[in-house]
């Protein structure tokens, strides 16, 4: 379902058949209840059709997939000349990068006045503008929603983050998912006022 090497997610699509978007095409993603080895998440994604569809991910296709892990996909590698999985060259390299204190995903909590990293499960809601993506997370250390701006690169190429991002300057309560639509319609419109915070 995921292609490590072309970053996108493959869903069924009612018009073309098939539909491969990146992360950054996701628009609303929710655990469903029940079992949570692997949890299951419901995903609702933009597709090129023109309109957005439903999907589900297991839990190790939304948060470890990106990173090379699991899947038997090959490459020819031209130092050996031998062909070789995908998942043994990415893993090692991503392993060397989060040793090297670098995370695949990171988003600033407003709440807690910082950055945190962060797996797309945690990602509740987003909205595209233009190349730009409003992303609200929910923090796994404290457990409130930030909303942050972030480049499309940022969400669909694992350990890409950008040096600032955009922050809205709200802590969001109990009801964040009114709060949220209320953004994504805020996005849209000319008023959005954004501040920049550096991550690194």
């Amino acid at each position: 379902m995921y292609d490590a090497l072309t970053t996108r997610y493959t869903f069924p699509c009612p018009e073309r058949g098939e539909a491969r978007v990146a992360l950054s095409s996701f628009r609303r993603l929710e655990q469903l209840p029940g079992p949570t080895q692997p949890a299951v998440f419901e995903v609702e994604f933009g597709c090129a059709c023109g309109h957005e569809h439903p999907g589900l991910l297991a839990h190790d296709e939304l948060d470890w997939a990106p990173l090379g892990l699991g899947g038997d996909a090959t490459f020819v590698n031209l130092m050996t000349a031998s062909v070789d999985l995908v998942e043994a060259e990415l893993a090692d390299l991503a392993a060397r990068r989060i040793q090297a204190g670098e995370w695949p995903w990171s988003f600033f909590c407003y709440a807690e006045e910082r950055p945190r990293p962060v797996f797309p499960s945690s990602f509740l809601v987003l909205a595209g503008r233009g190349e730009e993506v409003g992303l609200a997370v929910r923090c796994p250390a404290c457990g409130s929603v930030s909303v942050n701006l972030v480049s499309a690169e940022h969400l669909d190429l694992p350990f890409h983050n950008d040096r600032e991002v955009g922050v809205v300057a709200h802590v969001f309560a109990s009801d964040a998912e009114r709060a949220v639509e209320e953004f994504v319609a805020e996005l849209y419109s000319a008023s959005f006022d954004s501040r920049r915070l550096t991550l690194q």
